[in-house]
């Protein structure tokens, strides 16, 4: 048994250019990938340009789904890979794409993955980053750090491509993920709740929330994990109105 292939999307948030969205659907191709998702794409994705360079992919680009916003394009994924050279205070737990493809390896045979790419001149938004469970990073020289676009998903696409192809035969017990809306309904009730009892600054509870959802981002949770945060939420909410009450 192998990786679902058809179980990988590829997201590009707001892409500029109608070459690189042409050659992110011919690596596509390449490495036997079709789900293509475009959020605000900047670029008109069935122009010309677009079309001269996906050559036989042309396909992909009528198939691409257009999307508001990042949240949506992700709803039905259950584990998000999102690429990016900002590395803040998070360095440990960025993954290199042959690592990062390892993990989707898995997560494929119960729901689908998605990897996520930025825009072109300045990737991807701290917010967006928050609905990625994962941040992977591609390895270059200082003296050019910054990769194409179109270069960038190829690497990625076929380390998750070789790790398919590794996969090919095992078998054995696999997690099954929550859905990525299914996790942040979750956070967002953790937010509210540990606002409510003050261990979140309500001036920015996000800041320690993050922390949260890179713990959780590396552990994964299953629908099971995730009724039992809830359930604690819910318990703190309940002796949070008690207390109030009396």
């Amino acid at each position: 048994m192998s990786m679902k292939s058809e179980n990988v999307a590829v997201v590009l948030v707001e892409p500029q250019g109608p070459l690189n969205i042409g050659s992110v659907c011919r690596a596509m191709m390449n490495f036997g990938f079709s789900d293509l998702r475009l959020v605000n794409p900047v670029a008109d994705h069935l122009c010309d340009d677009a079309r001269r360079m996906a050559v036989k992919a042309s396909a992909l680009l009528e198939g691409a789904r257009i999307f508001s916003d990042l949240q949506s394009a992700l709803s039905d994924c259950r584990l998000a890979m999102g690429t990016t050279r900002r590395f803040g205070k998070y360095r440990e737990d960025f993954l290199h794409p042959d690592d990062a493809a390892k993990e989707f390896a898995s997560v494929t045979f119960s729901g689908r993955v998605a990897w996520v790419f930025g825009r072109e001149d300045k990737g991807l938004e701290t917010a967006e980053l928050d609905l990625c469970q994962r941040f992977v990073t591609i390895p270059t020289d200082d003296a050019c750090p910054s990769m194409n676009l179109a270069q960038s998903v190829s690497i990625c696409l076929y380390e998750t491509a070789r790790a398919r192809a590794r996969a090919i035969g095992k078998t054995g017990g696999r997690k099954t993920f929550s859905s990525l809306e299914v996790v942040e309904g979750m956070f967002q009730h953790m937010r509210s709740t540990l606002t409510d009892i003050g261990f979140l600054d309500p001036q920015n509870p996000d800041h320690i929330l993050r922390s949260f959802r890179r713990i959780f981002g590396r552990a994964g949770l299953n629908d099971r994990e995730v009724r039992i945060l809830r359930g604690l939420w819910s318990r703190l909410d309940w002796l949070n109105n008690q207390r109030r009450d009396h």
